[in-house]
């Protein structure tokens, strides 16, 4: 299977625009399909993927030193080749995230190689990519993310509640690439369950999101479908589209798949601080309890199923909300807003693809599906993409800025 297919997505550019940075491209795919290969969940997922970009972006500015390094700008040979720096960094991160894709990334990086002819400035962005890639590594070594599981199940003594532990209770612990902290944009809290706004939310996504007998079009039951895929075959594609039509050069290139890959990976750490600060039930959870809220205006469906499974974390905020309205922000922080139309596809909706004119557009919909699949309440989805959008508007602020 093409790595294109697992990541989703299209490229727009014809083939003369995008080789100007077809290096920075094709590994970011390999990234994205390896972790899917290995079956990750999103977050340490996106995770890996940003350090891939970190480290491609911070071997090819060590050559054209155009914007300020992440951490710090390593030596680099006179005419070393950024082409051969950044596939011998990006190999460096994923044959360590991923042993048993070695063999793979291998023959990756051989192709990658092939084309730089010189070579003595194969040999010294090689050398180079390899230091940035253990740079990087050193630098996540002890970032929070191999930490233990220790989330304590809510019970009474005696009394069985299910055994399933719930996804990333941890992954609040895990120190951010580009925030201060995991809590530095934490929302609110929810609101009250006898106000008109939770018993509005309530209802539509009982009304649209139920499993049987929902009130969806066909095309709102393909988009919560598409939507059911998460992780960073979600956003990257876009990214890659837009690098395309925008004909970027290696370096330049980096740097956008970095910003985006920083800002999203943020987002899932400052998603899961909140959901677990907050422990806001999911819809399935609250409408089959709907007596117990207080709330005349919503009424209770004891045999009441979402769309898609539910996830297993707390409701609020919407963690692909976050994630998409990030990488928007980003790409709109990056690019500008004269953007051709993105393409989207989802290996969850095989045979649809999803076509965005704005940034807007393209979160607005994720906000909709998440309603749409029965798992997100329309307010969650709100204050995720608020999140994303301050968290995307930070990263690009206050990193990997021009050079004075």
């Amino acid at each position: 299977m093409r790595l294109a297919a697992l990541s989703g997505g299209l490229l727009l550019a014809a083939s003369s625009m995008a080789a100007m940075a077809d290096v920075i491209t094709d590994w970011d795919e390999r990234a994205v399909a390896a972790g899917y290969t290995a079956r990750m969940g999103p977050p340490p997922h996106t995770r890996v993927v940003a350090m891939v970009h970190l480290a491609m972006f911070e071997a090819v500015n060590s050559i054209d030193a155009r914007y300020r390094p992440y951490r710090a700008r390593l030596p680099a040979e006179p005419g070393a080749s950024r082409d051969a720096a950044a596939a011998a960094a990006a190999h460096y991160v994923l044959v360590r995230a991923y042993p048993d894709q070695a063999a793979e990334m291998g023959k990756g990086l051989q192709a990658s190689l092939a084309a730089v002819t010189d070579e003595r400035a194969r040999q010294n962005g090689v050398q180079l990519g390899e230091r940035a890639g253990a740079a990087i590594m050193a630098d996540r070594a002890n970032d929070g993310a191999a930490g233990p599981d220790t989330y304590r199940p809510f019970t009474t003594p005696g009394k069985y509640v299910p055994t399933v532990l719930p996804a990333a209770s941890r992954w609040a612990g895990v120190r951010p690439f580009a925030l201060k902290s995991g809590d530095q944009f934490r929302p609110g809290a929810p609101y009250a369950l006898t106000s008109r706004e939770w018993a509005a939310d309530y209802n539509e996504v009982k009304r649209m999101g139920a499993k049987t007998g929902s009130a969806r079009s066909a095309e709102q039951t393909d988009i919560a479908r598409f939507w059911e895929l998460t992780g960073p075959a979600t956003h990257n594609p876009l990214a890659r589209q837009l690098v395309a039509a925008k004909s970027l050069d290696v370096t330049d290139c980096a740097r956008a798949f970095a910003l985006v890959a920083m800002a999203t990976a943020d987002a899932l750490i400052s998603v899961f601080d909140a959901k677990y600060t907050y422990n806001f039930w999911r819809p399935v959870t609250a409408i089959r309890n709907g007596d117990m809220s207080g709330n005349d205006a919503i009424e209770r469906d004891a045999a009441w199923e979402p769309f898609i499974p539910t996830p297993m974390h707390p409701e609020y905020p919407c963690a692909h909300c976050i994630t998409q309205s990030a990488a928007a922000g980003v790409m709109q922080g990056v690019f500008g807003n004269s953007i051709p139309p993105m393409k989207l596809t989802s290996t969850t909706a095989p045979g649809v693809t999803r076509t965005f004119a704005t940034y807007s557009d393209y979160v607005q919909e994720v906000i909709n599906a998440r309603v749409y699949d029965g798992v997100h309440y329309r307010t969650s989805g709100i204050v995720g993409a608020d999140m994303g959008r301050r968290i995307a508007e930070y990263t690009v602020q206050n990193h990997l800025q021009p050079q004075r």
